[in-house]
């Protein structure tokens, strides 16, 4: 590994406070160089806001640091441990085939963690090859991008290369690296981790630095502790309602793949529901459901109370005192997220203030949606445009009867139809990566090299609430078809 000047005039800028945590935590090493590197697509607008230089991120040197053939001065990669209930089984993980090369202090002052996925095999790697092929990756691009786009808090994509290796899953696949950027890597299955292999002292580290970096704002309370959980709580509970307003489907709500920032990390089998129903499931190794659409506000309440299990030693002396704080604060969680989500379709809908009648509102569109098999993203859409028809929904009388109410509650705002349509506009969005487009994408990029089709993808998603004559298309339905959508983890 060699440093070079090119590589320092890219603008990394690195302060790795993640390593000066106890080393129980981590496993210093360096990537896999890998044999021929070339960049697929780099997040130029991205890489500006992290004080990078394009130009030089787009040389044969800035690709050799994407790729891990090259590590930029300042970076420190390691490979972080952790642990996970994983459907519900703890067991022991870690990064298996990523590696932390460094925290990016952006011209913001904000600290970013710059990570390499695909980058080789760790010791956490439990006999996996530790690489990742070039379809997963660019879905991870995609779907992550989606979702900042959206508003919803996410860790986000730097830059996708292909490696010139192949690896071997069922079939041979073209490997790749993405570059994946963060608030920070630190999981519930982190403290997980600290809880049950690491000492008192190195969960007090870990929870101290937690508050540094993610809280600072109560890291000095006598109860930071406490604090540090609710603090948690209240981010889940706003970033799992978001996902609930746009039918976003995570697939693989581990406790590892939940971060304590509060932003939505790990890209697996993600998708978007099309047809809204509750139980919807993507994911071809969530056989029983535990992680559908409708139960993600569940688990992540139970993640929750995993992650307030292992404060347990840090919230009272007491353990029996710890455990009714604990319970106190996850309680908090469910008025919490409701009212985050109910707050939402208020907006979707073009209900400036509250009245108690809107629950059943919701409620009662929401059933109608499911009996009639109506789409969640265009049913909203429909709604903002007064484009009502062409469904079996909107043909139905329940609509009608539900859509009288609807215009009465509407008529009861003091707010002007003009604001009321606008906010509307701007909650409900004229597109998502509809899976079948996903798909068509990564079909296009992995089988013919063609990343036109991604491209365009990408750039119809940057502005989901423009409605565009651009974005139409990208809103039609996938045609029908006798088998469900499914997807991999892509490990």
């Amino acid at each position: 590994m060699t440093e070079n000047q090119t590589i320092i005039q890219a603008g990394w800028n690195f302060d790795n406070s993640y390593s000066r945590l106890p080393d129980s935590f981590y496993t210093k090493l360096d990537p896999t160089p890998v044999r021929d590197p070339q960049l697929i697509i780099l997040n130029e607008p991205l890489a500006a806001s992290l004080g990078l230089n394009i130009q030089a991120l787009q040389s044969d040197d800035g690709v050799a640091v994407f790729a891990g053939n090259q590590i930029p001065k300042g970076a420190e990669p390691l490979a972080q441990a952790y642990a996970g209930h994983q459907f519900g089984h703890f067991t022991m993980l870690g990064d298996g085939r990523a590696l932390l090369l460094g925290e990016q202090i952006a011209p913001s002052g904000e600290r970013f963690d710059i990570q390499l996925k695909g980058s080789g095999r760790t010791p956490y790697s439990r006999g996996g090859d530790g690489r990742a092929a070039l379809g997963p990756m660019l879905r991870e691009y995609i779907i992550s991008e989606a979702m900042h786009a959206l508003g919803i808090p996410t860790t986000r994509s730097l830059a996708v290369v292909t490696t010139g290796e192949s690896i071997i899953r069922e079939t041979d696949l073209p490997g790749a690296i993405l570059t994946r950027v963060a608030a920070s890597h630190v999981r519930v299955g982190t403290f997980q981790y600290a809880a049950r292999w690491g000492t008192a002292e190195d969960l007090k580290a870990l929870a101290d630095y937690s508050l540094q970096r993610h809280f600072p704002d109560v890291a000095d309370a006598p109860d930071r502790y406490l604090s540090l959980l609710r603090e948690v709580i209240k981010r889940q509970a706003e970033l799992i309602a978001k996902w609930q307003l746009v039918g976003f489907i995570h697939g693989v709500m581990n406790t590892d793949n939940m971060a304590i920032s509060g932003e939505t990390i790990d890209y697996g089998p993600c998708a978007f529901m099309d047809t809204y129903d509750p139980a919807t499931v993507f994911s071809s190794i969530d056989i029983h459901g535990r992680y559908a659409y409708g139960n993600q506000p569940y688990i992540a309440a139970w993640n929750l109370a995993r992650f307030a299990e292992s404060l347990l030693p840090l919230l009272h002396d007491d353990e029996e005192q710890a455990v009714k704080l604990a319970e106190e604060a996850i309680s908090e969680f469910s008025g919490l997220y409701h009212r985050h989500w109910l707050a939402g379709m208020r907006g979707k809908l073009g209900i400036m203030n509250e009245e108690p009648e809107d629950q059943s509102l919701v409620g009662d569109l929401l059933s109608m949606m499911q009996q009639y098999r109506a789409d969640y993203t265009n049913t909203f859409r429909a709604l903002t445009f007064d484009q009502l028809e062409g469904t079996d929904l909107f043909c139905s009388k329940d609509f009608t009867e539900w859509h009288e109410r609807w215009q009465a509650r509407l008529g009861r705002q003091s707010e002007s139809k003009e604001s009321s349509h606008q906010l509307m506009k701007n909650s409900n969005p004229a597109l998502i990566p509809r899976n079948h487009r996903v798909e068509e994408a990564l079909e296009a990029a992995v089988e013919e090299g063609d990343y036109s089709v991604m491209e365009q993808l990408l750039d119809v998603l940057a502005s989901p609430c423009a409605h565009s004559p651009e974005q139409a298309e990208y809103a039609i339905l996938p045609p029908l078809s006798d088998q469900p959508y499914r997807t991999f983890c892509g490990t």
